[in-house]
Protein backbone atom coordinates (compact mmCIF):
# COMPACT_ATOMS: atom_id res chain seq x y z
CA UNK A 1 0.00 0.00 0.00
CA UNK A 2 1.35 3.51 -0.87
CA UNK A 3 0.76 5.99 2.05
CA UNK A 4 0.76 9.66 2.14
CA UNK A 5 -0.30 10.52 5.65
CA UNK A 6 2.13 8.15 7.64
CA UNK A 7 5.98 7.28 6.26
CA UNK A 8 6.75 3.55 7.52
CA UNK A 9 10.29 2.01 8.04
CA UNK A 10 11.49 -1.43 8.80
CA UNK A 11 14.48 -2.29 10.27
CA UNK A 12 16.33 -5.22 12.63
CA UNK A 13 12.67 -6.22 13.11
CA UNK A 14 11.61 -2.81 13.97
CA UNK A 15 8.83 -1.35 12.40
CA UNK A 16 8.52 2.69 12.73
CA UNK A 17 5.30 4.71 11.57
CA UNK A 18 5.51 8.11 11.40
CA UNK A 19 2.47 10.22 11.81
CA UNK A 20 3.01 12.56 8.63
CA UNK A 21 0.99 15.97 8.30
CA UNK A 22 3.75 18.11 10.48
CA UNK A 23 2.38 21.06 8.79
CA UNK A 24 -0.74 20.48 11.04
CA UNK A 25 1.13 18.92 13.81
CA UNK A 26 0.24 15.58 12.66
CA UNK A 27 -3.49 16.07 13.09
CA UNK A 28 -5.84 12.94 11.95
CA UNK A 29 -7.41 13.26 8.90
CA UNK A 30 -9.39 9.94 7.80
CA UNK A 31 -6.57 9.53 5.15
CA UNK A 32 -4.19 9.15 8.51
CA UNK A 33 -6.59 6.89 10.46
CA UNK A 34 -7.02 4.68 7.53
CA UNK A 35 -3.38 4.21 6.79
CA UNK A 36 -2.38 3.86 10.28
CA UNK A 37 -4.71 0.83 11.20
CA UNK A 38 -4.16 -0.25 7.84
CA UNK A 39 -0.46 -0.47 8.31
CA UNK A 40 -0.89 -2.03 12.02
CA UNK A 41 -2.88 -4.88 10.67
CA UNK A 42 -0.33 -5.32 7.45
CA UNK A 43 2.42 -5.44 10.26
CA UNK A 44 0.77 -7.31 12.50
CA UNK A 45 0.73 -10.58 9.66
CA UNK A 46 4.45 -9.90 8.94
CA UNK A 47 6.83 -12.54 10.86
CA UNK A 48 9.63 -10.07 10.35
CA UNK A 49 8.55 -7.35 12.11
CA UNK A 50 8.35 -8.11 16.07
CA UNK A 51 8.00 -4.68 17.22
CA UNK A 52 5.41 -1.49 16.03
CA UNK A 53 7.04 2.09 17.01
CA UNK A 54 4.60 5.09 16.38
CA UNK A 55 5.54 8.48 16.67
CA UNK A 56 5.23 11.91 15.25
CA UNK A 57 6.91 13.96 12.10
CA UNK A 58 8.43 17.52 13.31
CA UNK A 59 7.99 18.57 16.62
CA UNK A 60 4.69 17.05 17.49
CA UNK A 61 3.04 13.77 18.09
CA UNK A 62 -0.40 14.51 16.96
CA UNK A 63 -2.25 17.24 18.01
CA UNK A 64 -5.65 15.05 17.58
CA UNK A 65 -8.58 15.17 15.48
CA UNK A 66 -7.66 17.55 12.30
CA UNK A 67 -10.46 20.58 13.53
CA UNK A 68 -9.78 23.06 10.10
CA UNK A 69 -11.84 21.35 7.92
CA UNK A 70 -15.04 21.17 9.44
CA UNK A 71 -14.84 23.72 12.20
CA UNK A 72 -17.62 23.30 14.70
CA UNK A 73 -19.06 20.81 12.68
CA UNK A 74 -16.26 18.35 13.20
CA UNK A 75 -18.36 16.12 15.75
CA UNK A 76 -21.41 16.18 14.42
CA UNK A 77 -22.30 12.53 13.29
CA UNK A 78 -24.72 13.70 10.83
CA UNK A 79 -22.74 16.30 8.96
CA UNK A 80 -19.57 13.76 9.17
CA UNK A 81 -21.87 11.13 7.51
CA UNK A 82 -22.54 13.81 4.91
CA UNK A 83 -19.00 14.57 4.13
CA UNK A 84 -18.32 10.68 4.25
CA UNK A 85 -16.23 10.80 7.46
CA UNK A 86 -17.55 8.17 9.78
CA UNK A 87 -14.90 6.30 10.45
CA UNK A 88 -15.15 2.62 9.52
CA UNK A 89 -14.18 -0.19 11.85
CA UNK A 90 -10.62 -0.51 11.39
CA UNK A 91 -9.09 -4.03 10.06
CA UNK A 92 -7.61 -4.91 13.53
CA UNK A 93 -8.00 -3.84 17.10
CA UNK A 94 -4.56 -3.04 18.72
CA UNK A 95 -5.50 -4.96 21.77
CA UNK A 96 -6.08 -8.20 19.61
CA UNK A 97 -2.83 -7.64 17.70
CA UNK A 98 -0.14 -9.96 18.42
CA UNK A 99 3.06 -7.55 18.02
CA UNK A 100 3.41 -4.55 20.95
CA UNK A 101 3.42 -1.28 19.76
CA UNK A 102 5.27 1.72 21.33
CA UNK A 103 3.85 5.22 21.17
CA UNK A 104 7.07 7.34 21.09
CA UNK A 105 5.37 10.95 22.06
CA UNK A 106 8.26 12.84 20.77
CA UNK A 107 6.23 16.19 21.33
CA UNK A 108 2.52 17.49 21.73
CA UNK A 109 -0.21 14.39 21.97
CA UNK A 110 -3.52 15.30 22.51
CA UNK A 111 -7.59 14.60 21.85
CA UNK A 112 -7.33 11.20 20.18
CA UNK A 113 -3.02 12.18 19.58
CA UNK A 114 -2.97 10.09 23.10
CA UNK A 115 -6.73 7.93 23.35
CA UNK A 116 -5.32 6.36 20.83
CA UNK A 117 -1.47 5.72 22.69
CA UNK A 118 -3.61 4.46 25.46
CA UNK A 119 -5.22 1.59 23.08
CA UNK A 120 -1.26 0.30 22.89
CA UNK A 121 0.91 -1.37 24.84
CA UNK A 122 3.86 0.73 25.70
CA UNK A 123 3.87 4.70 26.18
CA UNK A 124 7.48 6.76 26.72
CA UNK A 125 7.93 11.00 26.15
CA UNK A 126 10.68 13.16 24.88
CA UNK A 127 10.98 15.91 27.48
CA UNK A 128 9.42 18.32 25.16
CA UNK A 129 6.09 16.17 25.13
CA UNK A 130 2.33 17.98 26.40
CA UNK A 131 -0.51 15.33 27.23
CA UNK A 132 -3.68 16.95 27.21
CA UNK A 133 -7.49 15.03 27.54
CA UNK A 134 -8.96 18.11 26.07
CA UNK A 135 -12.33 17.01 25.24
CA UNK A 136 -14.43 18.47 27.32
CA UNK A 137 -12.92 21.74 26.92
CA UNK A 138 -14.24 21.48 23.10
CA UNK A 139 -17.56 20.47 24.60
CA UNK A 140 -17.27 17.16 23.86
CA UNK A 141 -16.37 13.82 25.94
CA UNK A 142 -13.07 11.71 25.94
CA UNK A 143 -13.77 8.86 23.15
CA UNK A 144 -11.31 6.51 21.10
CA UNK A 145 -12.69 3.86 24.36
CA UNK A 146 -10.22 6.64 26.85
CA UNK A 147 -13.31 6.08 29.31
CA UNK A 148 -12.08 2.08 29.80
CA UNK A 149 -8.56 2.50 29.17
CA UNK A 150 -7.41 5.18 31.46
CA UNK A 151 -9.22 3.88 34.62
CA UNK A 152 -7.90 0.77 34.34
CA UNK A 153 -4.36 1.83 33.72
CA UNK A 154 -3.85 4.86 36.12
CA UNK A 155 -6.69 4.40 38.39
CA UNK A 156 -10.16 6.46 38.75
CA UNK A 157 -8.52 9.05 40.73
CA UNK A 158 -5.42 10.46 38.53
CA UNK A 159 -8.17 9.57 35.69
CA UNK A 160 -11.08 11.77 36.65
CA UNK A 161 -8.36 14.50 37.13
CA UNK A 162 -7.12 14.46 33.87
CA UNK A 163 -10.50 14.07 31.81
CA UNK A 164 -12.39 15.99 34.02
CA UNK A 165 -10.27 18.70 33.66
CA UNK A 166 -8.78 18.64 29.97
CA UNK A 167 -5.49 19.88 30.96
CA UNK A 168 -2.52 19.42 29.92
CA UNK A 169 0.25 18.09 31.59
CA UNK A 170 4.13 17.73 30.67
CA UNK A 171 6.32 14.90 30.08
CA UNK A 172 7.30 14.82 33.74
CA UNK A 173 3.88 14.89 35.17
CA UNK A 174 2.84 12.24 32.69
CA UNK A 175 5.04 9.94 34.02
CA UNK A 176 3.77 10.38 37.89
CA UNK A 177 0.05 9.99 36.40
CA UNK A 178 1.62 6.60 35.09
CA UNK A 179 0.49 7.77 31.43
CA UNK A 180 4.14 6.90 30.40
CA UNK A 181 6.28 4.23 31.85
CA UNK A 182 9.67 6.54 31.03
CA UNK A 183 10.81 10.52 29.80
CA UNK A 184 14.08 10.80 28.30
CA UNK A 185 15.69 14.07 26.73
CA UNK A 186 15.00 15.28 23.06
CA UNK A 187 18.14 15.05 22.01
CA UNK A 188 18.40 11.21 23.24
CA UNK A 189 14.57 10.13 22.78
CA UNK A 190 14.32 7.66 19.29
CA UNK A 191 17.31 6.36 20.40
CA UNK A 192 16.03 4.90 23.41
CA UNK A 193 13.08 3.95 22.12
CA UNK A 194 14.65 2.21 19.08
CA UNK A 195 16.89 0.43 22.09
CA UNK A 196 14.23 -0.54 24.15
CA UNK A 197 11.83 -1.97 20.35
CA UNK A 198 15.45 -3.87 19.47
CA UNK A 199 15.95 -5.28 22.84
CA UNK A 200 12.33 -6.97 22.18
CA UNK A 201 12.78 -7.67 18.84
CA UNK A 202 16.20 -9.72 19.51
CA UNK A 203 15.71 -11.32 23.00
CA UNK A 204 12.00 -12.28 23.22
CA UNK A 205 9.96 -14.59 21.86
CA UNK A 206 7.69 -13.98 19.44
CA UNK A 207 5.02 -16.32 20.29
CA UNK A 208 5.36 -15.77 24.24
CA UNK A 209 5.13 -11.87 23.60
CA UNK A 210 1.78 -12.52 21.49
CA UNK A 211 0.51 -14.41 24.12
CA UNK A 212 1.01 -12.10 26.80
CA UNK A 213 -0.60 -8.89 25.41
CA UNK A 214 -3.41 -10.79 24.50
CA UNK A 215 -3.35 -11.96 28.32
CA UNK A 216 -2.74 -8.58 29.96
CA UNK A 217 -5.56 -7.06 27.74
CA UNK A 218 -7.83 -9.55 27.95
CA UNK A 219 -7.82 -10.28 31.71
CA UNK A 220 -8.15 -6.46 32.36
CA UNK A 221 -12.10 -7.17 31.68
CA UNK A 222 -12.58 -10.53 33.99
CA UNK A 223 -13.60 -9.78 37.27
CA UNK A 224 -13.20 -13.47 38.83
CA UNK A 225 -9.88 -14.19 40.44
CA UNK A 226 -10.77 -18.15 39.86
CA UNK A 227 -11.30 -17.55 36.09
CA UNK A 228 -8.30 -15.59 35.32
CA UNK A 229 -6.06 -17.58 37.58
CA UNK A 230 -7.65 -21.04 34.79
CA UNK A 231 -6.64 -18.88 32.10
CA UNK A 232 -3.64 -18.12 32.99
CA UNK A 233 -2.19 -21.27 33.99
CA UNK A 234 -4.39 -22.96 30.67
CA UNK A 235 -1.76 -20.67 28.82
CA UNK A 236 1.38 -21.48 30.39
CA UNK A 237 1.12 -25.08 30.80
CA UNK A 238 0.38 -25.02 27.21
CA UNK A 239 3.25 -22.72 26.14
CA UNK A 240 5.61 -24.75 28.52
CA UNK A 241 5.42 -27.68 26.25
CA UNK A 242 6.61 -25.96 22.81
CA UNK A 243 9.40 -25.75 21.58
CA UNK A 244 10.43 -21.85 22.12
CA UNK A 245 10.22 -22.72 25.86
CA UNK A 246 12.74 -25.50 25.50
CA UNK A 247 15.04 -23.63 23.35
CA UNK A 248 14.75 -20.13 25.70
CA UNK A 249 15.65 -22.84 28.11
CA UNK A 250 18.34 -24.39 26.62
CA UNK A 251 20.04 -21.44 25.27
CA UNK A 252 20.17 -19.52 28.91
CA UNK A 253 21.84 -22.76 30.17
CA UNK A 254 24.43 -23.13 26.89
CA UNK A 255 24.69 -18.97 27.16
CA UNK A 256 23.88 -18.57 23.92
CA UNK A 257 21.34 -16.45 22.03
CA UNK A 258 18.05 -18.24 21.67
CA UNK A 259 16.70 -19.46 18.14
CA UNK A 260 13.06 -19.28 17.95
CA UNK A 261 11.03 -21.59 15.96
CA UNK A 262 7.39 -20.41 16.44
CA UNK A 263 5.64 -17.87 14.20
CA UNK A 264 2.94 -15.76 15.69
CA UNK A 265 1.14 -16.40 12.26
CA UNK A 266 0.88 -19.59 12.44
CA UNK A 267 1.80 -20.89 16.13
CA UNK A 268 -0.36 -18.54 18.75
CA UNK A 269 -3.36 -21.06 20.28
CA UNK A 270 -6.45 -20.69 19.14
CA UNK A 271 -7.83 -20.99 23.21
CA UNK A 272 -6.90 -17.45 23.03
CA UNK A 273 -9.27 -16.10 21.08
CA UNK A 274 -9.60 -12.35 19.77
CA UNK A 275 -11.00 -10.06 22.72
CA UNK A 276 -14.74 -8.93 21.79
Amino acid sequence: MAYTAILLEIKDGVATITLNRPEKLNAFSAAMSTELYQAFADLDQDDAVRVIIVTGAGRAFSAGADLSSAGGDTFNADNRAARGEMPRRPPVRPWNMKKPIIAAINGPAVGMGITLPMQWDIRVAAESARIGFVFVRRGIIPEALSLWTVARQIGLAKTNELLLTGKIINAREALEFGIVSHVWPDAEFMGKVREMAVDIAENTAPVSVAMTKRLTWGLLAEPEMEKAQAVDSNAFWWVGKQPDSHEGVSAFLQKRKPAWKMKPSKDFPDFLPPIK
